[in-house]
């Protein structure tokens, strides 16, 4: 046993555990951890200083578990290391890797590479793409991402962006799997896919992380949108066309399984407005009716219920295709070359497999939408600027224009009637969920849901 690999074995499991559930990315802080074991220590380098790749159970007290990725580092206790400390262990100290350039340098060296390694059950293998530019400047600064959520990024001087998988689960990771296609059709609106590195055995075979083209000066959406409400109309036009090329890419492989279009059946969209109607009357059951911000909606389950039926009267038709899956102005970035669509994982609470699944692109369209409804919100909260008259039906114009202009029509319903009204039912399913997660995260914006709904409510009066 490697002199790395037994220090990183004999963590001590309660300050494992304590580490573990500080980091944003940590799941499941709502559960009762029972265990935390390491199942697999790779070591990547044996000298100083070390870094071993571990892969971490939380056992919870229902038997349940899930799966983590932990780079970790070990320098000698002498050096003083203070960034991202776990424990100390027989003279040396263990630290999320993550936090020191040097080891997120010794990752990228092996995606270049290619070089793989061995673990006591399985194998980690690190793919750089054919001839896509993996060099940095010996100079580079070498940088964790600020911003935490389910993944762990850093960034190699202005030319290169790793996002690290810190939840895994068996399977090939969306994001990996998104970009690997659009890259090799030479899709010009993403970051393009450089390599990856992921874990084959007897544990699970999964992702671990992408690495990719960093923009550098590019503007995020939601940032820019914020920013200047009125200059952004403009700009909503132009992002429309990119995504109906997105989803036109996305259907365009007839020979692919995992990406070749298919035809939904009435059952998906029985499913669907099922799904939806039992959210809706799990979510009225808890409002509370005398909070003024819920007014425009209490009481009138059975009208959003009523709703979503009406809606959900329009036959079949369109495609079902590999989607983004989680598409709102954050994942977007205006660069010199246009706009560029990032973070292709899907819903990261969501399970992997459900986060592959097929669905109309109308979907992602909804996400959108509902995106121009938060942003005409969020300018006043966050910039104390109000948003011009119709904003938001003037963004919604301009983005649906230019999504129809481009997007292969057979990927849609046939007919306009039939595209508006399934549009408006995943708006629907789209702003129940805001309002769930609003009333148990930020109560201040819950009326930015209350408003899409009666916004759906409205259109059926005046239809």
């Amino acid at each position: 046993m490697g002199d790395a690999r037994a220090a990183v074995i004999a963590l001590p499991e309660e300050r494992l555990h304590e580490w573990v559930l500080e980091q944003r990315w940590f799941a499941s802080k709502a559960r009762e951890v029972a265990q935390l074991n390491v199942l697999e220590a790779v070591t990547l380098r044996e000298s100083p200083p070390k870094l071993v790749l571990a892969l971490v159970e939380a056992r919870f007290q229902t038997g349940t578990h899930e799966l983590y990725q932990l780079p970790l580092g070990l320098r000698r206790v002498d050096e003083g290391w203070d960034e991202g400390v776990i424990a100390e262990v027989d003279g040396w100290t263990i630290y999320d890797a993550l936090a020191d350039g040097a080891q997120a340098g010794e990752l990228l060296e092996r995606i270049r590479g290619s070089a793989d390694a061995s673990g006591e059950h399985g194998d980690l293998r690190f793919r750089s793409v054919a001839g896509a530019a993996t060099g940095v400047a010996g100079n580079a600064d070498i940088r964790p991402v600020g911003v935490e959520q389910s993944n762990s990024s850093v960034v190699f001087g202005d030319e290169l962006i790793l996002k690290v998988f810190r939840r895994l689960e068996p399977g090939v990771n969306p994001e990996l799997e998104l970009l690997r296609f659009l890259s090799t059709r030479r899709f010009p609106h993403i970051a393009p896919l450089v390599g990856w590195y992921e874990y084959t055995g007897r544990l699970m075979d999964a992702t671990l992380a992408t690495l990719q083209e960093y923009l550098s000066g590019a503007r995020d959406g939601w940032e820019l949108c914020l920013d200047d409400l009125d200059g952004f109309l403009p700009r909503a036009r132009a992002l429309g066309v990119v995504s109906g090329e997105l989803h036109t890419a996305l259907g365009s492989d007839l020979g692919d399984p995992d990406f070749a279009p298919e035809q939904p059946s009435m059952e998906n969209l029985s499913l669907l407005t099922a799904t939806v109607d039992e959210e809706i009357e799990r979510m009225f059951v808890d409002l509370d009716t005398e909070d003024p911000a819920l007014a425009p909606i209490a009481g009138r389950a059975q009208d959003v219920r009523e709703r979503l039926q009406a809606l959900s009267h329009i036959g079949t038709g369109g495609r079902l295709i590999r989607t983004h899956g989680d598409f709102h102005l954050g994942q977007t970035m205006l660069t010199d070359r246009g706009w560029v669509i990032l973070d292709f994982e899907g819903e990261p609470a969501r399970p992997l497999f459900e986060r592959r699944r097929k669905r109309s692109p109308l979907r992602d369209v909804a996400g959108m939408l509902r995106s121009f409804a938060y942003a005409a919100s969020a300018a006043e909260q966050q910039r104390g600027a109000t948003a011009p008259e119709s904003w938001e039906d003037r963004a919604r114009e301009a983005f649906l224009e230019g999504y129809f202009e481009t997007v292969d029509a057979t990927l849609l319903p046939p007919g306009r009637d039939a595209v508006f009204k399934l549009l408006s039912v995943f708006e629907l399913e789209k702003a129940v969920y805001e309002l769930r997660y609003e009333l148990n995260n930020r109560p201040d914006w819950v009326g930015i849901p209350v408003a899409g709904i009666a916004r759906l409510l409205e259109d059926r009066e005046t239809a």
